[in-house]
């Protein structure tokens, strides 16, 4: 299980955030926005090195984005393109944050979470499964990334092995329930700018 310090970050990662959506074709903002986090979940890394979350940031709109990051003690070969910064750790030291879905080891487990071979994890609590995520996957095949992630104006799509494609939802709000003709899910929680709690689909495969 990986252990969450509660510590400082500088920058934090909303203020690497604020930068770097206005980058991805998906953002429909103008400008830098004003970002709080309304929720997420982690996975762990099998090698215990990666930290791998999955945060959902509100801009100032109410648009909910989703965004898969992976931090890191030393920079990603071949990934200069999808480094979102660099922090200083309160306890870690320096650390490189990563647009996940370009990061091997977050795209493995995403994978094992649509299978339910990986668990989620607590945002923010050690040691403790989030049961509010759910999943499913009725496809046989051979989940493992094939090819590289690619991003357009509504999310990402991870290819795989089998043929089947998972597509993460970039900016929220779909109903939870697998869509008609999806193989496979994941679904999740947040906080809405009233304070209530919604729930929307992550990710589905087809």
């Amino acid at each position: 299980m990986a252990i969450i310090h509660h510590t400082t970050l500088k920058p934090t990662k909303l203020e690497l955030l604020a930068t770097w959506l206005p980058t991805r074709p998906w953002y429909v903002g103008t400008g830098a926005p004003e970002l709080t986090k309304a929720g997420g979940f982690r996975l762990d890394d099998p090698e215990g090195e990666v930290g791998i979350e999955f945060m959902v940031a509100a801009d100032g709109e109410g648009v909910a984005y989703l965004v898969p990051l992976t931090y890191r003690g030393a920079p990603l070969p071949g990934a200069e393109h999808a480094l979102i910064g660099t922090m200083e750790h309160g306890v870690l030291g320096k650390r490189w944050a990563y647009d996940g879905t370009h990061d091997p080891v977050l795209v493995a487990e995403l994978f094992a979470l649509v299978e339910g071979r990986a668990q989620a994890q607590a945002q923010s609590v050690d040691s403790t499964p989030d049961h509010e995520i759910t999943r499913s996957c009725t496809s046989t095949g051979d989940l493992r990334a094939h090819g590289p992630a690619v991003d357009d104006e509504t999310g990402t799509e991870l290819p795989a092995q089998d043929g089947t494609t998972l597509r993460i939802h970039r900016r929220l709000g779909l109903p939870d329930a697998p869509p008609p003709g999806a193989v496979g899910h994941v679904s999740g929680h947040w906080t809405a700018p009233d304070g209530s709690r919604v729930r929307g689909l992550f990710a589905e495969l087809r």
